[in-house]
């Protein structure tokens, strides 16, 4: 059909073996549109209430958008799953060519069921599935395994998503490595592949994706590519991808130093753009269909990592794995992101865990291991942690792989009062004292703590204007609106589904013009919004189900009662009074009620309250075999 879409979806159920295909709703596609609002709705109906994150009757999804495999720019696709992590939503974007070859193989989704008896390989070549044995493939790294898959399938052309030993071992923060310089890092989405003992997904397709007006579409790509060639943010992206926000966010006093303790570093320039173009860079790569190529493919050139092919140290891997930990050689962070993505770890994830255990030691609630230095600025007890929470062989590979929240728990003591995370995913790279718009929209981001779903820093300190006027950095008053804008808006591309890079130069009206064209639609600005509406009230009503309280709708306690010592925000704090009078209105303002919840006449609004559920089809869902749990 000519509409951007293919017009079904691959079921593949690992328990019977089996798969099939299911039409695309046409509600689904009116009121979802695709990613991550079909995503946000295929959980809820899909993932019965209570659902084990790690058991068989989890559903783990990756998803496209109408935009996705076309020719507009800055394209991506998500996997959406319930998160070992957290318990709660969880989606997680990435780049690359994977989601693509999904629509080119002819479906708009992949939705994957059960658990197999025995680790393997899903193979999906046009209209064939195969459910292959891993066989040797299981137990290596996730990168090793990408190789392997496409050699045991002699496709060296196969799009290929894998999981590392992190993912098979259950790690809740684990990712799925995207080829080989991408991944869907947050929450751990591998680690729900390797409970279902999943260890990779390969596809190749020969379709072609529609449109419904081929000439006014390629009339919006060029747009939408003449918006990113116009936009400063997105030149500053091609020059040196996300590494160039290391010195900015220091400058501004948004940088994490030692736990979060401080939100400055002297030594963070060395982390930043010129650090590593210094020590990394050598060449430039982009993701399908992109024109930013943020990507800074390169190899660490001297001292003791030499040799190390690297991508960029994104921001907030530096931020994380290196100014977090008082790291500042910016080889030694290349090298444990490397690690990270090797094993298959979020990184971001891993540096918060870390940090957290490095200051347990400190303060002596942790004991290191004998001959084991687990302190700030200490690399070889950092590389002994990615080692131990990856492998999960020892108790404190255990302690620290199930997050900061779990191990400030089994802790105890002062433990929580040094645990950086919001309803249980590790706080991200932007530290949030003095700028409480981001401390909120951490406090209500529907995956937890995330700065991909409303960034309020560009308002508070970054100048950006609201309604032709500057945004008071402290001020409380107002920020619930302006970020319910943000979300809304920016839930409604992710349906397309955009990457972040490139929505900071296309504009909504180039964005609505794609959209159009693509899908014979009419519609106007106010649109995205109204979209992002009704996926993030989705969602909301996802987590609601799965227990969330307007009680984790809040910031750790340093963020809240410890003020910083230094920095441009000296003596800052997001206080309790903060949180419940910008909770308060942020509620208000997404007309639900003061528990949280949405109001009936918001749900009907939305046209979330008819009995519309998606339905895999006839298969039945097999009971488990005991036998097969790992």
């Amino acid at each position: 059909m000519a509409d951007g879409t293919m017009g079904q979806f691959l079921v593949a159920d690992l328990s019977s073996r089996k798969a099939w295909t299911v039409p695309l709703p046409q509600w689904l596609k009116d009121d979802f549109v695709g990613g991550k609002g079909f995503g946000a709705k295929l959980l809820y109906d899909l993932t019965p209430a209570g659902a084990d994150p790690l058991g068989p009757e989890n559903v783990i999804m990756f998803m496209t958008g109408p935009l996705t495999a076309t020719s507009a720019p800055s394209m991506r696709a998500c996997v959406i799953t319930k998160s070992p992590l957290t318990g709660i939503y969880l989606d997680s974007f990435f780049g690359g060519r994977f989601g693509p070859e999904i629509k080119y193989a002819g479906y708009d989704g992949l939705i994957i069921l059960g658990r197999a008896a025995a680790p393997t390989v899903l193979w999906i070549d046009d209209d064939r599935v195969e459910f292959r044995p891993a066989r040797g493939i299981w137990g290596t790294d996730a990168l090793t395994a990408n190789d392997l898959v496409k050699k045991e399938l002699d496709a060296p052309e196969a799009r290929v998503v894998t999981i590392g030993q992190a993912g098979e071992n259950g790690v809740p923060f684990a990712l799925v490595s995207c080829e080989y310089n991408r991944q869907a890092g947050r929450g751990g989405a591998g680690a729900v592949m390797g409970s279902k003992n999943l260890k990779a997904i390969a596809v190749t397709g020969s379709r072609l994706v529609t449109v419904d007006d081929p000439l006014a579409f390629q009339a919006a790509c060029d747009a939408a590519n003449a918006d990113i060639r116009a936009s400063d943010t997105c030149d500053a992206l091609t020059d040196s991808g996300t590494s160039n926000s290391v010195p900015w966010s220091n400058a501004v006093g948004t940088m994490p130093y030692r736990n979060y303790f401080d939100q400055v570093n002297d030594k963070a320039d060395r982390l930043g753009d010129e650090g590593q173009k210094k020590h990394l860079f050598l060449g430039k790569s982009a993701c399908f269909g992109c024109p930013i190529r943020c990507s800074q493919m390169g190899a660490v050139r001297t001292g003791k990592y030499a040799h190390t092919i690297t991508d960029i140290v994104e921001y907030e891997s530096a931020a994380l794995m290196g100014s977090n930990l008082d790291i500042d050689d910016v080889r030694a962070v290349a090298h444990l992101v490397k690690l990270c993505d090797t094993y298959g770890l979020d990184s971001m994830s891993t540096g918060g865990v870390i940090g957290f255990a490095f200051e347990a030691v400190e303060k002596g609630l942790l004991d290191p291991p004998e001959g084991v230095t687990l302190s700030f600025g200490s690399v070889a007890g950092a590389e002994y942690l990615i080692h131990a929470i990856a492998a999960q062989e020892n108790d404190l590979g255990r302690l620290l792989g199930g997050g900061v929240r779990q191990a400030a728990a089994r802790l105890g003591g002062d433990a929580g009062n040094f645990a950086l995370h919001v309803k249980g995913l590790e706080v991200p790279g932007w530290a949030p004292r003095g700028t409480p718009g981001m401390g909120l929209a951490y406090m209500t981001a529907d995956r937890g703590a995330c700065h991909q779903r409303g960034f309020m820093v560009a308002y508070e300190v970054g100048g950006r204007e609201y309604r032709g006027q500057p945004v008071d950095t402290y001020g409380l008053t107002q920020k619930a609106e302006i970020l319910k804008g943000e979300q809304d808006y920016l839930a409604g591309l992710d349906a397309l589904v955009k990457c972040d890079f490139g929505a900071f130069g296309i504009t909504p009206q180039s964005y609505v013009r794609l959209f159009n064209a693509a899908t014979g639609r009419s519609v106007d600005t106010r649109f995205f919004a109204t979209l992002g509406e009704r996926i993030w009230n989705q969602t909301r009503l996802f987590n609601l189900r799965e227990g969330l309280t307007s009680g984790q709708d809040r910031l750790p306690r340093r963020i809240v009662a410890e003020p910083l010592p230094g920095g441009p925000h000296k003596g800052r704090r997001i206080s309790e009074a903060d949180m419940a009078f910008m909770l308060s209105e942020y509620y208000q303002q997404r007309g639900w009620d003061q528990r949280g919840h949405p109001t009936e006449e918001k749900i009907v609004s939305l046209r979330l309250d008819k009995k519309r559920r998606f339905d895999c089809g006839p298969q039945p869902f097999p009971e488990e075999d005991p036998n097969l749990r790992p």
